[in-house]
């Protein structure tokens, strides 16, 4: 089991003031720069004696957040970014460059896949998106050029849990980088940092943040890359506002006894959806950690389902196109993550209108059921 020191950390980790006054919870410091008391004063800021000079470069909120969870994920370093996007987009280039090539995992989520697929080869870098479920797959397409493998810790929506021991081989074998998304397990159940992973992100909008009220994301790993990844951040301005991140870090004291229910309930769900004669297939993971296998479960409904009626009839489940809040909501992959993909993709990884993308939250195990198997039963 998960050794008691995560609760511990995830509630005390906290950067140190930057006021006299020592507040109990970090102030907001709203504000878009920092004053000077002289010019000897200012100097001392590009001499590295002080901190902070212009918010978009670094503040003292975002910087909490970005600290806590590398030391979370044990990375080295870490830093924020504006949403989980940004800063997969800015961990990217902190390693490759035009005229490099990435090799990624195709089971992405599809704004990652977007970002990929298009994106990024309109700046010169060379993208491979290719089955990660098969080493000599990922083997055959590695290039004189490649430099990074990238994939998710568990995938989106159908929650495969990526292989890292073979990903730290073939990386190991070929002088490459790995680069892992680490937002639907978060460093609770998995710490990719410790298999092998150069870099872990995260869209912290979900499991750390917990609450559906802030956009964000955080990116962690080895100090040189992400201090590359900084300089990216700053230069594209997609750093992220004093207020998001401190509603963020907020979020992440409750992560640990917000992902220990929410697994829970989702084992749970998993275990009842199995057993519904109207579900064709449950996609949830097994053996992902000792301290659960996630939140997320994903179904596909028998085709025999009226989909409209199914999610007119899920009462107090909401249909949105996110995840990780505290409340149970349901999205619809095809309709929303997942929207962009080509129709020979979506049919490819079997992504159509049946297929529904669980967030369970923390209210009663058996209402979560319930309020599903009604809806299921009300859509036939």
């Amino acid at each position: 089991m998960r050794d008691s020191s995560f609760f511990t950390k995830v509630v005390h980790h906290k950067a140190d003031q930057t006021a006299a006054v020592h507040s109990k919870a970090t102030p907001i410091y709203q504000t878009s720069a920092f004053t000077f008391k002289d010019l000897d004063d200012l100097e001392k800021y590009y001499e590295g004696e002080t901190s902070y000079l212009y918010s978009r470069e670094r503040n003292p909120n975002p910087e909490e957040l970005a600290e806590g969870v590398a030391a979370l994920e044990e990375g080295s370093a870490g830093v924020a970014a504006a949403s989980g996007m940004a800063a997969i987009f800015a961990g990217i280039l902190s390693v490759v460059k035009p005229g490099d090539h990435i090799l990624a995992a195709e089971d992405v989520y599809g704004g990652t896949h977007n970002l990929l697929s298009h994106e990024l080869p309109s700046l010169g870098i060379e993208v491979t998106l290719t089955s990660f479920r098969d080493q000599e797959s990922i083997k055959g397409e590695i290039r004189p050029n490649t430099k990074l493998l990238y994939s998710e810790s568990v995938t989106n929506p159908f929650l495969r849990v990526e292989d890292m021991t073979v990903l730290q081989e073939i990386a190991g074998k070929n002088d490459l980088k790995i680069m892992i998304d680490n937002t639907f397990a978060t460093p609770y159940l998995l710490r990719p940092l410790k298999q092998g992973a150069d870099l872990v992100v995260h869209s912290a909008t979900k499991y750390l943040g917990g609450h559906s009220d802030a956009t964000a994301g955080v990116l962690t790993g080895e100090r040189e890359l992400v201090e590359k990844a900084r300089q990216k951040i700053v230069s594209l301005g997609s750093n992220l506002s004093p207020f998001e991140a401190w509603l963020t870090y907020r979020g992440t004291k409750t992560l640990g006894i917000r992902m220990e229910k929410q697994s829970r309930n989702a084992q749970a769900l998993a275990d009842a959806m199995q057993r519904n004669a109207d579900v064709e297939k449950v996609y949830y993971p097994e053996n992902v950690s000792a301290e659960g296998n996630g939140a997320i479960v994903t179904i596909a409904l028998n085709k025999s389902i009226e989909m409209n009626t199914f999610y007119r009839t899920l009462g107090w489940i909401k249909i949105v196109p996110s995840l990780a809040g505290v409340e149970t909501t349901v999205s619809v992959p095809s309709r929303t993550s997942h929207r962009a993909l080509s129709a020979k993709d979506k049919e490819r990884f079997g992504i159509d209108d049946h297929v529904v993308r669980v967030s369970v939250g923390i209210e009663s195990s058996d209402d979560i059921s319930a309020q599903l198997e009604q809806a299921i039963e009300a859509s036939k």
